[in-house]
C-alpha cells in the first residue's frame, strides 16, 4: 500500500490488500464469499463441475434460498468472475450456471470453512448454552 496522506491509503491495481485496513476492498470481498448462501451455491456448482446447472435446479439443491437471494448471490457471483452465466434465447429464456476457474478455486476454502463448521458445531453449541445458562443466573 501506497500512502499519499495520513491515515487515506491508495491501493495500486493488482496489490495486495491489508484486511486490517478499514479501506481495504478484501473486507467487502470477505463480505460477499463469506455468506452461507453463497457457500451452498458454490458447492451446488462445484458439485456439477464442468457442467452446467439451471437457476431452478439451483433453488431446488439449496434449500431455504428465496428466488430473489439466489439471484442477489448469482449476481454478486457473476460480477466478481467466479460464476459464468449463459442465456438461451427460448421462450422463457434458459439461464445456466457454471463456475469458472476462479470459482472452483474458491471451493477449497469455502469447503474446508464448511467441514470446519460442521466438526466444531456441537462444540460452539455446548458453549453457548454455557453462556446463555451463566447470562441467565
Amino acid at each position: 500500500m501506497t500512502t499519499s496522506r495520513p491515515g487515506e491509503s491508495v491501493r495500486q491495481r493488482g496489490e495486495r490488500g491489508d484486511l486490517l485496513d478499514p479501506l481495504c476492498p478484501t473486507r467487502q470481498l470477505l463480505d460477499r464469499i463469506g455468506t452461507k448462501w453463497t457457500s451452498m451455491t458454490v458447492k451446488v456448482l462445484a458439485e456439477e463441475a464442468p457442467d452446467e446447472i439451471r437457476f431452478a435446479e439451483l433453488r431446488r439443491r439449496i434449500p431455504g434460498i428465496s428466488q430473489k437471494m439466489l439471484s442477489v448471490t448469482l449476481q454478486s457471483l457473476v460480477r466478481d468472475g467466479l460464476v459464468a452465466r449463459r442465456v438461451e434465447p427460448t421462450v422463457p429464456p434458459a439461464v445456466h450456471y457454471r463456475l469458472t476457474e476462479l470459482g472452483l478455486s474458491l471451493e477449497g476454502p469455502l469447503s474446508a470453512l464448511r467441514v470446519w463448521a460442521e466438526t466444531h458445531m456441537p462444540e460452539i453449541d455446548h458453549n453457548n448454552q454455557l453462556a446463555d445458562e451463566a447470562s441467565a443466573n
